[in-house]
């Protein structure tokens, strides 16, 4: 029995029985904007469903599970055969089983398909974010295999299909896949014109064998994958089935997995190519073409990725403040504390408007809208990704000790938060991304510009960010220098734009005060103690049913 001295007191009640979705009033508030009326009331449904799954005890346990039990390379069986295979904890495969009956991989064939997926996954991101990344490949797969009508049409309702059906088959049998793509190789990086696997035509048309390697290579027990080579006509697109159409296992060499700081109930592999069976997508030399709309997408999803993490971080903080007292009052009702708080909010509602800005541009489908993609794209995952790991680490700060402790799920969310930064592009490629499209695409500017200037006039701070912002892009002479500084702008800029037009009054106030007036400091919980920080504490706050 326990003795008095452990009565539990002041300690705030887990965050768990809950609405995910509905608990995110900038989530929420950015499906209404973007979804047309006609699927608005399906979409909430499906997204509320979703939120309540997310949210539940069982589920968050799962993703505990998941991350606490990484998957095992098993390179030969125990006769000496070897089979390459990855053993998951149970815990990955009902995660990914749900994931997949979200409609986390169909979002191209639908009404709204890509604002109602954005959602989700910045919703489904916050249980356990490691089974992100073959649920975004798969998505993604869709643009690059578009190159090539017949594959196309061969694929593709097996990607969006809502059934995960795990277990490597011919994928003919399958009533659902899941896609990964190798690009990188251990002497290049983001450099994959650098590649040095090579692609030998074979005799069957668009057929060819491959030799090489790569150094990354995320989901190895995904059906098929999408990996770059070099053919003949140079770097070339490629699908690379895991088992083929006779039901043989294709040459898929598992060398190890990659020990990773977080994202651990995902394995991402070396994988060696030894005569390996591959199908052209696209022509010879058109590699980067080819798959340029699946980094594209994925790139989107890094930063829905980093809005969910974002989000988890502060529903966490701000709950656990608003149950815990320290010195006679509870941390949320107390001034540095509330500073603090709404800094954090500020950021995440931010990041959720820009990527669900984003993610309605591309259901769309229109030139400016295709146009606008391009510039802020990449300007939002420079921006977004970066400030995902500083924020988790404010808000873990906020639970103090208790945020240190494995139990919280705070150093999970830490470890998490630098990840996707780092893939489809660290920081560097994708200011110089945006570099290269203010110079070669005029329209892409001119469509960004037509997309902040919504907002002009509504704000004299966001008025002055954008005159600086037209200077700075006056003279793109030697700017490669000053480009972090210029995309950092880019994506600040169209935040502020969206939250004026879009947040309420006391959010865009503090959002345009502090990132674009210069009224705030280098660190979070440095915003001007005049603005209404209640207003926006408390709207961050979650509402467990």
């Amino acid at each position: 029995m326990a003795g008095s001295t452990h009565t539990v007191t002041n300690q705030a009640p887990p965050l768990t029985q809950y609405d995910v979705f509905t608990a995110d009033r900038a989530l929420t508030e950015a499906v209404e904007r973007h979804l047309d009326p006609a699927v608005l009331d399906e979409g909430r449904s499906e997204l509320s469903a979703l939120g309540r799954t997310s949210g539940s005890a069982q589920v968050q346990e799962w993703g505990v599970l998941a991350d606490a039990n990484p998957p095992r390379l098993r390179s030969h069986d125990r006769y000496g055969h070897r089979i390459d295979e990855v053993d998951f904890h149970p815990a990955w495969h009902r995660l990914l089983g749900k994931g997949v009956s979200a409609g986390l991989t169909g979002a191209w064939g639908r009404p709204g398909g890509h604002v109602r997926r954005a959602a989700a996954f910045v919703v489904w991101t916050q249980v356990e974010a490691g089974t992100c990344c073959p649920l975004s490949m798969t998505h993604a797969a869709v643009p690059a295999l578009r190159a090539d009508p017949a594959l196309a049409a061969e694929w593709e309702p097996r990607l969006a299909s809502p059934v995960y059906d795990r277990g490597l088959r011919p994928a003919h049998q399958k009533a659902g896949v899941l896609f990964g793509m190798g690009m990188t190789e251990k002497q290049g990086g983001s450099d994959v014109r650098a590649n040095t696997t090579s692609a030998r035509p074979l005799a069957e048309d668009g057929a060819y064998e491959l030799t090489g390697h790569k150094w990354f290579c995320s989901a190895p027990m995904s059906d098929a994958f999408l990996v770059l080579a070099q053919a003949p006509g140079g770097l070339t697109c490629f699908l690379v089935p895991r088992v083929l159409a006779d039901g043989s296992r294709n040459v898929f060499l598992l060398q190890r997995l990659k020990d990773k700081l977080g994202n651990r109930s995902n394995a991402s592999a070396e994988v060696e190519f030894a005569g390996t069976w591959a199908r052209r997508v696209g022509d010879e030399g058109r590699g980067v073409h080819t798959i340029i709309g699946m980094v594209a997408a994925t790139r989107l999803d890094c930063v829905l990725g980093s809005a969910g993490l974002m989000r988890q971080a502060v529903a966490q903080a701000v709950h656990h403040c608003a149950h815990r007292k320290a010195f006679g009052e509870k941390l949320v009702d107390q001034p540095l504390m509330r500073n603090v708080l709404a800094d954090l909010a500020l950021e995440s509602e931010a990041a959720t408007a820009l990527a669900l800005r984003l993610a309605a541009a591309c259901d769309d489908g229109g030139e400016q809208e295709r146009a606008l993609l391009r510039i802020a794209v990449p300007a939002a995952k420079y921006w977004v990704t970066k400030r995902c790991a500083p924020l988790v680490v404010e808000a873990a700060e906020c639970l103090g000790g208790n945020g240190y402790v494995e139990e919280s799920g705070m150093p999970r969310l830490v470890r998490e938060s630098p990840l996707n930064s780092v893939w489809e592009g660290a920081g560097n490629v994708q200011a110089l991304d945006v570099l290269r499209v203010l110079r070669r695409e005029p329209g892409a500017l001119d469509a960004y510009l037509r997309e902040v200037g919504q907002a002009r006039g509504a704000d004299h701070r966001l008025d002055g960010a954008i005159r600086d912002l037209l200077t700075g892009l006056a003279d793109l002479e030697g700017v490669e220098g000053r480009a972090r500084r210029l995309v950092e702008r880019l994506a600040l800029v169209l935040q502020g734009s969206l939250l004026v037009r879009y947040a309420p009054p006391q959010v865009a106030d503090a959002f345009c005060a502090a990132r674009l007036g210069g009224d705030g400091g280098a660190s979070f919980g440095t915003l001007p103690h005049t603005l209404d920080l209640a207003a926006v504490v408390a709207r961050a706050r979650p509402e467990p049913a």
